[in-house]
């Protein structure tokens, strides 16, 4: 059955809608084709960010270099955007590049993305964290866009069950970069994870940041603003918690940095990437809440030399393992015996279906 809600305790910080990123930044770059043998160039567009973000625009190169690695008969190339007004013509600069499939990195993009695609319907495009759409985010028919997403909800509960499991204050926080259903769908599974062990435990752990039931909760308008994504986490400790879930990309940072300045009591669970390995904050770092975009991303660029994408979909979930909790690493001891195989038992009920985790973001199953 369906983890209920509860009331969470949000912090002072208000809500921000969704709304563009900063203004125009420096020029966008792009990395050059360097497989003249090649007849298939699979181009990717990344959201901002950079494309060592450590976050979901590095993980998606990686499944790119990872297809190319593959067959010798694809190349790979990106473009990087500094802000949302690069998306357009990053993507334009693809098709006039002559690349045969397009990846557009990020939910934001989705619009631009099907724009592209109708515009050029004989190129294979993809959106990452989310499907084709208008401009008001109303579905669109295509036949060229392939939708990969995650129901990060199931890896974001896990992490969440884990968090209130080693609070020792009762109290954690969350915070997104922006109100976007790619960040509000981890926020929902954290909080029904609190929810489903202050339920089975009899704790009253406490979140900051996020009311699910109302889906409201701190934002910073921006994935790249570390040192706002710190003063944020600053405040959350002041309040009193001590496990932190930013999930903003590159801002998160911002987390690790307050979480190592504030010593032993403070620590945070990363998304999207095994933070452990892809930040340099892993002794911080109890957990991840991990999405295979890399592997996905690869399988999607090898369909599309198949010329089997088309308008497809894939939803990376726990039964197929497309999220996954991280590792604990560094903290393994520290995590009982009794949580981790209470986590496990949460694992196999969400895959066979006796546990459903539910959030308004969750992408449809294909």
């Amino acid at each position: 059955m369906a983890v209920k809600p509860f009331k969470l305790v949000v912090a002072g910080l208000s809500a921000v809608g969704l709304a563009a990123l900063a203004a125009c930044g420096d020029a966008p770059t792009d990395s050059g084709s360097d497989n003249a043998n090649a007849s298939f160039l699979a181009c990717m567009v990344t959201d901002s960010g950079g494309i060592d973000d450590k976050s979901f625009n590095e993980s998606a190169w990686a499944g790119m270099e990872a297809a190319k690695a593959e067959n010798d008969d694809i190349d790979v190339k990106y473009k990087e955007s500094s802000n949302t007004d690069d998306y357009d013509p990053n993507l334009q600069a693809s098709v006039d590049d002559g690349c045969d499939f397009i990846v557009g990195v990020g939910g934001l993009m989705a619009a631009n993305v099907t724009t592209a695609a109708q515009a050029n319907e004989g190129i294979g495009f993809a959106i990452v964290d989310g499907s084709p759409s208008d401009a008001e985010g109303n579905p669109v028919e295509t036949s060229n866009v392939y939708s990969i997403q995650f129901d990060t909800a199931q890896s974001a509960f896990l992490a969440g069950y884990v968090a209130a499991a080693q609070t020792q204050t009762g109290t954690v926080a969350t915070w997104g970069g922006m109100q976007i259903p790619p960040v509000t769908i981890f926020m929902d599974g954290f909080a029904e994870g609190i929810a489903k062990h202050n339920e089975d435990k009899g704790t009253d752990v406490q979140l900051l940041g996020w009311d699910e039931a109302a889906q409201t909760g701190t934002f910073l308008n921006s994935f790249e603003d570390a040192a706002a994504g710190k003063s944020t986490s600053d405040t959350f400790i002041s309040q009193g918690a001590d496990i932190l879930f930013p999930v903003a990309g590159p801002a998160g940072i911002g987390a690790l940095t307050a979480a190592e300045e504030a010593g032993d009591a403070v620590n945070a669970i990363w998304v999207d990437t095994d933070g452990y390995e892809s930040t340099e904050y892993g002794s911080k770092l109890i957990t991840s809440a991990e999405k295979g975009l890399a592997q996905a991303v690869q399988d999607a660029v090898q369909a599309a030399y198949d010329d089997k994408a088309g308008n497809g979909t894939y939803v990376g979930t726990l039964a197929n393992g497309g999220v996954a909790l991280a590792p604990f690493h560094d903290f393994d001891a520290a995590v009982s015996d009794e949580t981790k195989a209470e986590v496990e038992a949460l694992t196999q009920q969400i895959i066979d279906g006796t546990l459903v985790v539910e959030s308004p973001a969750s992408p449809a199953a294909s």
